[in-house]
């Protein structure tokens, strides 16, 4: 009865970055049939290090630009959870840059690269650093990035958006090329040096990179594939306005797509356990099967009601999250009905909602329940006095509507 592992646990594998990481577990018990419902928590270790979306980052720095101007980074990624992903940042020893974190949301943590002490590219014209990102477990793991830092000459005005955040809220179901905003960012500078092309940056996750783009040109942000609510619900990144100067400056702001749940998972129904035949003498709450529903939806869209159909003896019981028996309600009688057709219905409480059932063929297996019963309870046979030994008097007949060695009937004379 040990429950033991039989391949190695991956959390983030199976569960990503949600928290809790559970798996249900049905264990069953034979002869009599009953169920233990397990649910076994996989906790994080810290087993992942932070991860930079790429080895080195380039950077262009107008050497006019002021004590203070801040210069966004793109921050780590780490696949665990809680403490274990909670990022900390530091920079490399610098006279003219520090590091600043700043919270873009509740989830994320965004380093910012800020001038210190004003920058003179003919005495130095770039700067080696490097962000180490380390995580919150003990012991912790790191992850770094270069930052190669040009200092550049001439335009001296970034681009600046008319908001710092964007949120969206977008159907799962939106088509593929549909808008997610419309941004813009302006620059007061003249010529080319006032023109602007966008960039989207930073992806959380970093598959939305591949369903999200921005038009360079227009700043329009359409879905390039399919979303899926079930996967990803939420989708952070950021958003580059860079001029086209020759030393070309930038400005950011943030986008928060979060992504709705509709009714597109119909409910699932499977049968873990079935213990037929039924014995038609069966006790009422006779477990007879027992059946698993789930439903990948969220929220009402996810919640599912059962019922057994047509009616017959046979009823459902919840037994756990997602988990019912199938139980006797009625008194069997084989010789009356000697199976049963049940179809186990979900609908889920979507709006329209969507369903699914399961049939069950359920035999009814017979008992010896009912006794020999003759035609008639009497009956007058005339018998000539000189018949021989052996003589056919009369022919009598008896029947049992029980099955097999139950139904069948041998005779004897009492005296």
């Amino acid at each position: 009865g040990a429950l033991v592992v039989s391949s190695r646990l991956d959390r983030e594998e199976l569960c990503g970055k949600s928290a809790p990481c559970a798996l249900r577990l049905e264990v069953l018990l034979d002869r009599p049939l009953r169920v233990f419902h397990v649910e076994v928590e996989v906790t994080d270790i810290n087993d992942n290090a932070p991860r930079f979306p790429a080895a080195s980052k380039n950077i262009s720095i107008a050497e006019s630009s002021l004590p203070g101007s801040r210069f966004p980074l793109e921050g780590a990624s780490d696949a665990d959870i809680g403490s274990n992903a909670q990022l900390s940042y530091t920079l490399s020893p610098s006279e003219h840059f520090a590091l600043e974190l700043q919270r873009a949301n509740d989830r994320n943590i965004i380093p910012d690269l800020v001038l210190k002490r004003p920058l003179d590219r003919e005495s130095l014209s770039e700067h080696r650093l490097v962000v180490t990102a380390s995580d919150g477990g003990r012991p912790a793991l790191t992850g770094t990035v270069q930052l190669v830092i040009s200092v550049l000459d001439a335009n001296d005005n970034a681009p600046q958006f008319n908001q710092s955040v964007y949120k969206v809220q977008l159907p799962e179901d939106a088509a593929e090329g549909t808008l997610v905003a419309r941004v813009a960012a302006t620059d007061p500078d003249e010529g080319i040096n006032s023109e602007v092309t966008y960039s989207a940056t930073s992806f959380i996750p970093l598959s939305g990179k591949d369903l999200i783009a921005v038009h360079p040109e227009t700043g329009e942000i359409r879905l390039t594939g399919t979303l899926d609510f079930e996967e990803v619900s939420t989708f952070d990144f950021r958003l580059e306005a860079r001029d086209k100067g020759f030393s070309p400056l930038s400005g950011h702001c943030s986008v928060e797509l979060e992504v709705l749940d509709v009714n597109d998972n119909a409910p699932e129904v499977w049968v873990t356990s079935l213990s037929v035949p039924v014995p038609e003498d069966a006790a009422l709450g006779t477990v007879v099967a027992l059946l698993s529903v789930s439903d990948r939806d969220s929220g009402p869209n996810g919640r599912v009601r059962c019922a057994v159909r047509p009616p017959s003896p046979f009823g459902l019981v919840a037994t756990f999250a997602g988990s019912y028996s199938l139980v006797l309600r009625e008194a069997l009688d084989r010789e009356r009905v000697s199976e049963y057709e049940v179809e186990v219905r979900a609908e889920d409480g979507g709006a329209p909602p969507l369903r699914a059932s399961r049939g069950l063929r359920v035999p009814v297996s017979d008992v010896n329940d009912n006794a020999p019963a003759f035609a008639q309870a009497v009956y007058t046979v005339l018998a000539r006095e000189n018949n021989a030994a052996g003589a056919e008097l009369a022919r009598l007949w008896a029947r049992d509507p029980d099955e097999a060695g139950n139904g069948r009937v041998s005779y004897s004379v009492w005296e």
